[in-house]
């Protein structure tokens, strides 16, 4: 059943009304504190595949990655050489990802850039330009990022088996949701609205499909935009599909301010003080 049209203009204003509190609260704003689109488009893929925990662990760590990049991120990697900088990562944690995973993180960044000249350039040799989404170019790039020569880090051109890396570029193919680079894609890709930084102009909107957290999980679940349970590729083609009725052209446009919902104003997905005041309140199936 296709969602109402009532739904949408519930969801435009929601759109119309995001905040600066809100990308206060966001690893985006990470990205904002840099005004060339070179440092914005290195700090924007960072800043996503770390984006997973809690808001405050995720602030932490991406904090001390940026004081370690300084002020010119691009600069940074560019010169960035594991053998004799990677001391610099000594330390970090991100939950399960290591130092080790920081400085393979630069050095494959470095290399995008080397070979492709920016990191649109390095996914843009997957993705077609008539695709109807960004799945074959997401495949590709995480496949061609984890098969990059990581001698320089570990000692030998392929990451070792039990390396945590891996996490860090999941695919479509093997059924995730891809969250962090759906997000990060979302970022780069979509147009400057004071949010979004609109670097890229290779992908197209419509081409986006959804990061799917467990707030998006749960709010597009109550509000009817899919049926699924578990919250894989699948499910982010099916409510991007159900936003795609909406707005053709940019349906990943509402993702911010739906998410938001639960980062910042206090969405559950259980009955409480602030569904009195949701924005969606008349179209959510819990109330």
């Amino acid at each position: 059943m296709p969602p109402p049209r009532s739904l949408k203009k519930t969801l435009d204003q929601l759109y119309a009304n995001r905040s600066q509190q809100h990308l206060a609260n966001d690893p985006l704003s990470f990205c904002h504190r840099y005004t060339d689109p070179a440092d914005q488009e290195i700090a924007a893929l960072i800043a996503a595949v770390f984006a997973y925990g809690s808001v405050k662990v995720i602030k932490g760590s991406l904090s001390r990655i940026f004081s370690i990049m300084g002020d010119a991120p691009a600069r940074f990697i560019d010169g960035f050489d594991p053998p004799k900088q990677g001391q610099l990562c000594r330390g970090f944690k991100h939950r399960f990802n290591t130092a080790d995973d920081l400085s393979a993180l630069f050095w494959a960044i470095r290399l995008m850039r080397q070979q492709r000249g920016s990191i649109e350039g390095f996914f843009c040799q997957f993705h077609r330009a008539g695709a109807v989404t960004v799945e074959q170019g997401l495949n590709g790039f995480c496949t061609a990022v984890l098969g990059l020569d990581y001698r320089p880090v570990f000692g030998k051109p392929g990451l070792p088996r039990e390396s945590s890396f891996r996490f860090l570029f999941p695919a479509p193919a093997g059924g995730s949701a891809c969250k962090r680079l759906c997000m990060f894609l979302r970022w780069v890709v979509r147009p400057a609205d004071g949010i979004d930084l609109g670097l890229w102009h290779q992908v197209h909107p419509a081409q986006l499909i959804i990061p799917v957290d467990r707030h998006i999980e749960r709010i597009s679940r109550m509000l009817g935009l899919t049926s699924r349970q578990p919250p894989d590729w699948r499910m982010a083609t099916e409510i991007t599909a159900a936003l795609r009725q909406f707005d053709p052209a940019d349906p990943v446009k509402y993702d911010f301010s739906i998410c938001h919902l639960g980062i910042s104003e206090g969405c559950n997905g259980t009955k409480s003080t602030v569904c009195g005041s949701c924005p969606v309140g008349q179209h959510c199936m819990r109330t």
